[in-house]
């Protein structure tokens, strides 16, 4: 595919944009990594000159870019790329100057769409009426993309009307962490880890993706979601497609998302005894006295803010492995990480010792350091008059240290600039997405015929009791 000439950012005034996309964008003109005449066109429904735009989006960058990387001049060039207009999504008669500020898209034209799940078709219908959705345009979704499997659908048609799936990008950030690309690097180019990678010799798995934020003025989205179909859904099914898949044939974007698509659709249906589901109520965080759910969204609610599950994936490799998957938030610290625990040796000569050998674990951290450590077994100095005494050790690989020649980048850096540039192995297939969805729908109507709701947990603490319970029955502890 060929590089565009124009990146029409729809919801260019919101949270995600200031945060994330403007000085994503800023890091890649920095380092000249987008194309000299790429302009940036924003739109929302906030009436703005182009030079208010541009302010805003100055303070956006002094804001939230890292200590050091911002430079006036950069600032400047990156600056004069953008442009301003208002549309209101919703008026069919506002996409003429819409097209006229945006030119003609024959051109070259990638569009980032952040909107409403409910604004999705309107926006699309209006781009289309203005001849903004001809052959060459790229069309890149924000989740969230429904709220179930049908409401998904009708999205996904609506884009299909006019975009085809190899021009349609759907977007998961967490596809574009530095470590979460190191696991294809970790497992498939060493020969240490893929014998290894299998039912035969690991034990289990877990998956944490732990906030200790709450709704930070997400209310009204969070509350028709919950942490099911908010995280799971989609970043940490993700996470499990990329542990759990098979050898891609290439790096290409066919090639591997087929093996994700394979994994997903491989999942075990779930049962209510390997679910767990939790609402924060009062506690601390750093010390700091949080309210509970109730208390922050200003009403009574049953949406769940912590999920653990235990799942498998039904296919040759992973027999009978469980994969423990746990998000929440007001967690007490902010992890994500993805923890291999491999399985004991077959016999241990050092038990008549009085040694203790434990079963070998690795440990892929996402955020806050990306790092990878790899836990042996090694025997403490000494003579061993007393006994031989064993202790776990750990290679840490610390990305930010063994690459510190380079600069830690947003996730959205690589996913822009691959959007720009027509590649789509880091963004999520229809057949994924659909996959994911019929999953996690099942989950959901076994909790509604069940009656179940969530267990009350202190802000602060690793969720319910019965979410430690769901790991300890089967002799495995949560990491931590």
């Amino acid at each position: 595919m060929e590089k565009v000439a124009t990146l029409l950012l729809f919801g260019a005034t919101g949270d995600l944009a200031r945060r994330m996309l403007l000085p994503s964008l800023y890091g890649l003109d920095a380092d000249g990594l987008l194309p000299a005449d790429l302009r940036i066109v924003g739109t929302a429904r906030t009436e703005l000159s182009t030079e208010e735009y541009r302010e805003r989006a100055l303070e956006a960058l002094q804001q939230h870019l890292p200590d050091g990387f911002y430079h006036a001049a950069v600032a400047e060039k990156f600056l004069a790329r953008l442009s301003y207009i208002a549309v209101d999504a919703t008026r069919l008669e506002d996409f003429p100057k819409l097209a006229d500020a945006v030119g003609k898209c024959d051109s070259g034209l990638a569009i980032f769409l952040s909107t409403a799940p409910s604004l999705f078709k309107p926006t699309i219908d209006g781009l289309a009426s203005v001849g903004l959705a001809c052959a060459d345009v790229r069309m890149a979704l924000e989740k969230p993309l429904g709220s179930d499997l049908a409401s998904s659908r009708q999205i996904n048609d609506a884009v299909a009307a006019h975009f085809p799936e190899e021009r349609t990008f759907r977007i998961d950030h967490y596809l574009g962490k530095e470590t979460v690309q190191n696991l294809l690097a970790l497992r498939f180019a060493n020969s240490l880890f893929e014998p290894l990678w299998n039912s035969s010799h690991i034990d289990h798995i877990q998956i944490t993706v732990a906030e200790t934020v709450g709704l930070e003025g997400r209310g009204d989205y969070y509350d028709g979601a919950g942490a099911l179909r908010d995280m799971v859904q989609n970043h940490m099914l993700q996470l499990l497609a990329l542990v759990a898949m098979e050898p891609p044939a290439g790096l290409d974007a066919t090639s591997v998302r087929d093996e994700k698509v394979k994994v997903l659709r491989s999942l075990r249906p779930m049962t209510l005894a390997d679910t767990v589901i939790g609402q924060f109520g009062k506690g601390a965080i750093d010390g700091e006295p949080v309210p509970s759910y109730d208390e922050e969204l200003g009403r009574d609610s049953q949406t769940e803010t912590f999920v653990a599950l235990k799942a498998h994936v039904d296919n040759w490799r992973w027999k009978d492995v469980p994969f423990y998957l746990r998000t929440g938030k007001r967690m007490p610290v902010r992890d994500s990480e993805i923890y291999i625990q491999f399985k004991a040796v077959p016999y241990d000569i050092f038990a008549r010792r009085g040694a203790v050998s434990r079963p070998n674990s690795l440990l892929i951290s996402l955020q806050p350091e990306e790092t990878i450590s790899l836990e042996l077994m090694a025997k403490t100095p000494g003579l061993g008059r007393d006994g031989v005494r064993l202790r776990d050790v750990p290679l840490n690989l610390g990305l930010a240290n063994a690459f510190s020649e380079y600069r830690r980048r947003i996730a959205y850096e690589r996913l822009l600039l691959d959007l720009i540039e027509g590649d789509p192995t880091l963004f999520v297939r229809r057949d994924e997405v659909e996959a994911q969805w019929a999953w996690i729908d099942e989950i959901r109507a076994g909790w509604t015929a069940a009656g179940v709701t969530p267990k009350p947990y202190a802000a602060g603490t690793w969720g319910p009791s019965s979410a430690i319970a769901l790991a300890e029955r089967d002799g495995v502890s949560w990491h931590e």
